[in-house]
């Protein structure tokens, strides 16, 4: 239990430093809702809108949605499809559009338990259809979360999250972005999650979505066909 104090302290001490310093903090803010069918299949729906600044400075909002089949305990495969829009820095949708863009992608996920310990990894490969052409990218994210708190109705309360994500295309250079996060989590009930964290994302000559520091903040549905469902917070999630 005093890690898991450590790790909350460290976070708000993150997010202090970061509302200490307004004018560099953007806002990054998620609605996510997922529908599970059956044991293998679920179907989820995601929007995102995103500021430079503390809710100022608005310049970037997505919506997508797309399918999960879980092939087993350990592996998911997704495929999903949105719109991404971009808009110029310097205010509040500032016109003309850095990125005007359509996006297909695919993914595995896998994930393993070490102690109370989860670990995810997840590979994307987005088909890109943007305003200044089609690219390709693909993306590699690790995570390490602790679900805590007594148990009821077959879940935690709550949950602390950290991962680290990589983006690459098949143009130089290569390399595109690295983007890390730092988030808690709190379920006040078997179909809500709410999250709180500090993103940071850098990245590197591309002219899409801006990377700083944001405060994230996210709220996550998560619906059922089946009478009993047994979950855990941060399962299957597609945010970012």
């Amino acid at each position: 239990m005093r890690f898991l104090y450590l790790t909350i302290v460290f976070l708000f001490i993150i997010l202090n430093q970061a509302f200490s310093q307004s004018s560099g903090l953007g806002s990054w803010n998620i609605l996510n809702i997922k529908y599970t069918v059956n044991d293998k299949l679920s179907v989820f729906a995601e929007a995102q809108i995103r500021s430079l600044r503390f809710y100022h400075h608005f310049h970037y909002y997505e919506y997508k949605g797309g399918i999960n089949y879980k092939m087993d305990k350990s592996l998911t495969l997704s495929l999903g499809a949105g719109s991404y829009q971009t808009y110029k820095e310097g205010g509040n949708f500032v016109l003309p559009k850095n990125n005007d863009e359509f996006r297909i992608w695919p993914q595995l996920i896998l994930q393993q338990s070490i102690g109370k310990f989860r670990i995810e990894q997840r590979y994307r490969t987005e088909f890109r259809f943007t305003s200044n052409g089609y690219r390709n990218r693909f993306r590699y994210r690790v995570g390490l979360s602790y679900p805590f708190g007594t148990k009821k109705n077959h879940y935690r309360p709550f949950l602390i999250n950290m991962s680290n994500e990589l983006f690459f295309t098949d143009n130089e250079p290569y390399f595109e972005r690295n983007r890390f996060l730092l988030a808690f989590n709190y379920k006040p009930s078997l179909k809500t999650t709410v999250q709180i964290g500090y993103l940071y994302q850098f990245d590197y000559k591309i002219n899409d979505e801006t990377g700083r520091d944001f405060f994230q903040i996210g709220y996550f549905i998560e619906l059922s066909g089946k009478q009993s469902p047994k979950k855990t917070i941060g399962e299957n999630r597609e945010e970012n």
